[in-house]
């Protein structure tokens, strides 16, 4: 089958079974000369990297409703975007993102650059995330490959070079797919073939509109592109973290701006390392001297290691806490939110 075959089914396809998404406006609108609004669709594969689209939709309700365009996001107050991205994780995104909203509101009077190479010049806003709002947004001829891409590519093609390494092969061949017609769908609908067809696990061959042309499938092994490299084991880290009750108040921190969870609002913890605390030697990094009780431990899992948290808890004040109600400890990130339920969870 030809490149101008495959374009021609897969954009078919397309046409007929795209995701309905609220940062989308459709194949149909897009052949009308309709575009998608560039601050929906960056703000969307921004929240989409490392994140499913179930998960990220409520959140980007959520922003747009509250920030409906780039430049209400660059005035918002840093504490207010990042409570607002907790429970997303990667925080470094949400970073990013007002970084890059700031830049776009100052430096561009609020409107997104249209080409590639102006997107690239905005702060926290890398290759991928540029070829998709300069392609979805701008119609501009990009080669946009995500990991649903990747998977697509591996197994039309059945690239036999595991990943990493065989991702400057999968970008190769996916820019050999790309034209001037119609490139917004096209990258829509790459991702949509992998996302619901050419899925990771059991894909749907018998619905895919290019099965005719895979040469994974041939094999008779699909599900098997692409290749993957072994992962090497994640380190585990040991830490202990302190619920100082006040009341129905619990005392929170906010972790320095750089780093991992940087601003976020979060239990005040001791250092996360590869060896065990004691109890003398957790207890003196305590924000307060109280009666600490231990009242359990969990585990959490990051994308470069895992890690225990031994829990303490105690009533008691200390200076420099930032004291919330126990009710709107959701705005924490998943690992201090796990910890404080279940450090909490034996009381009323």
């Amino acid at each position: 089958m030809s490149p101008e075959d495959i374009r021609a089914r897969l954009l078919g396809w397309y046409d007929a079974h795209a995701r309905d998404l609220p940062w989308r406006t459709g194949p149909a609108a897009g052949q009308a000369g309709l575009r998608s609004d560039p601050y929906r669709v960056w703000l969307s594969e921004v929240m989409l990297q490392q994140t499913t689209v179930p998960h990220a939709t409520p959140y980007f309700l959520k922003f747009t409703a509250r920030w409906p365009t780039v430049s209400d996001l660059a005035a918002a107050e840093d504490g207010e975007v990042m409570a607002a991205w907790a429970g997303l994780g990667y925080y470094a995104r949400a970073r990013n993102l007002l970084a890059c909203a700031r830049a776009v509101a100052a430096e561009h009077g609020g409107a997104f650059p249209d080409t590639e190479a102006g997107l690239l010049k905005l702060p926290g806003l890398g290759p991928y995330t540029a070829a998709a709002v300069a392609a979805i947004a701008f119609d501009r001829p990009t080669n946009v490959v995500d990991g649903n891409v990747e998977r697509v590519m591996s197994r039309l093609f059945a690239v036999e070079e595991p990943l990493p390494g065989g991702k400057p092969e999968l970008k190769r061949l996916a820019a050999g797919l790309v034209r001037e017609d119609r490139p917004g769908d096209w990258a829509q609908a790459l991702m949509d073939l992998g996302a619901t067809v050419c899925r990771p696990k059991g894909p749907l061959c018998d619905r895919c509109p290019l099965a005719e042309a895979c040469a994974g499938l041939a094999t008779g092994a699909p599900e098997t592109y692409p290749r993957k490299s072994a992962k090497p084991e994640r380190p585990h880290r040991h830490g202990a973290a302190f619920i100082l009750m006040r009341g129905n108040e619990v005392g929170l921190v906010r972790r320095p701006p750089k780093g991992l969870l940087g601003g976020m609002l979060a239990l005040p913890t001791t250092d996360w390392r590869g060896l065990g605390w004691d109890e003398a030697e957790a207890l003196a990094a305590a924000p307060a001297a109280a009666d600490w009780r231990c009242v359990g431990e969990v585990e959490h899992g990051f994308t470069h290691f895992t890690l225990t948290l031994r829990l303490w808890r105690a009533e008691g004040e200390a200076d420099g806490l930032i004291w919330t109600p126990r009710r709107e400890l959701d705005a924490l990130p998943s690992v201090f939110l796990k910890a404080a339920r279940a450090g909490l969870s034996n009381l009323l």
